[in-house]
């Protein structure tokens, strides 16, 4: 995945207006910081949104790490919804959006989270937010949805045509040809 973050982070860089404004990208449960320093690397300005206060701390340390603690990206402990939710009331737009929801689990208030009854509702809010070129990737590591599912769930309401939603498996491959389901993605590139 983290290849074609970069090929699009790179490509929105080189086609955009010279007014010097930056490749944005929003990062939902962006955990320990992994895409968002690869997205960053590339050059892109990255809202990095986690609940965790410790899950986020961890991420600047390996931003620190990499080279990249003065790299463009807001590290903000919040909510998911909540915070993709004020986006959109604000208006704010993103080039790209990341979404790698846990199955369940509890936002910065406390409020639970469920993949079945909250994953529509955030991904609702998230094609308001995105630019009509941008770009989406959601993973997801739940056993009953797999790639198809998350292709239909991300394709409903897209502006254009959500034929050309790519989605797969997640898996990791050893040498030894033994291989690991990490879950599945689906992901869309409003540029093609």
């Amino acid at each position: 995945m983290l290849p074609w973050l970069w090929e699009r982070v790179e490509l929105r860089r080189a086609t955009a207006p010279g007014d010097g404004s930056p490749v944005r990208v929003l990062h939902l449960f962006a955990y320990t910081g992994l895409a968002t320093l690869s997205m960053a690397a590339a050059g892109a300005a990255v809202a990095h949104v986690d609940a965790a206060r410790p899950a986020v701390a961890w991420a600047r340390r390996n931003a620190a790490e990499n080279d990249l603690a003065d790299a463009p990206i807001r590290w903000l402990v919040d909510d998911a919804r909540s915070f993709a939710a004020r986006e959109r009331r604000r208006g704010n737009r993103y080039d790209g959006i990341v979404l790698d929801p846990p199955t369940y689990g509890h936002g910065a208030s406390g409020r639970a989270w469920r993949m079945e009854t909250d994953l529509d509702p955030l991904l609702d809010d998230c094609r308001a937010l995105l630019s009509p070129d941008g770009f989406v990737l959601l993973t997801g590591h739940t056993e009953h949805l797999g790639p198809d599912q998350l292709a239909a769930r991300l394709g409903r309401g897209l502006r254009r045509s959500a034929s050309l939603i790519e989605a797969g498996d997640l898996r990791l491959a050893a040498e030894s040809g033994a291989s690991l389901s990490l879950g599945a993605y689906a992901r869309w590139d409003g540029a093609r």
